[in-house]
């Protein structure tokens, strides 16, 4: 089954639906992907984030929040060809990555603040898999996410566009 665009999802959903406020940019070579909700956050530190990239994605979408921290990149292009390799449908940054070129050609999905050359720290700080909060949703691992050119949103829990009807426009 396709994945239905963001703005079909909201058209048949409505205010169930959580959608994100932040305006991110594409980075990805993939600009339309979903998946299950996997969250890591940290400022400035990305060595547990480098781990969970090695990990087996199995089609989920990793949502890292570094409360909106542009000072360093989060992500370049080794650690998201690693998380292509692994599996991983889409990286969501509520902060900066660096590569940009190099991101364009990967074939993952990748949206960010912005871009930043800085490198951060790697000293193994940070949380995973816990509810993270920023653009006016709650990002729960586990849940459903769908990213395109419009926008991110959440389905409501339980659902897999069971109820989506083709025809939104």
């Amino acid at each position: 089954m396709t994945t239905p665009s963001t703005s079909d999802l909201y058209d048949t959903y409505g205010d169930q639906l959580q959608s994100c406020d932040v305006q991110m940019r594409q980075f990805g070579g993939t600009t339309h992907f979903s998946g299950e909700i996997a969250t890591f956050r940290s400022e400035e530190d990305n060595l547990i984030l480098k781990s969970i990239l090695a990990e087996p994605g199995h089609g989920r979408v990793i949502v890292i929040d570094t409360r909106g921290s542009l000072r360093v990149a989060m992500l370049g292009d080794n650690m998201a060809a690693a998380a292509a390799r692994n599996g991983w449908a889409g990286i969501i940054v509520n902060g900066s990555i660096r590569d940009v070129a190099a991101l364009r050609t990967l074939p993952i999905g990748i949206k960010a603040l912005g871009s930043n050359p800085r490198r951060s720290r790697k000293e193994g700080t940070g949380e995973r898999d816990i509810p993270l909060t920023f653009g006016g949703v709650t990002f729960v691992p586990g849940q459903r996410l769908v990213s395109d050119e419009d926008g991110i949103v959440i389905l409501p829990a339980g659902e897999v566009f069971l109820r989506y009807a083709d025809g939104g426009g």
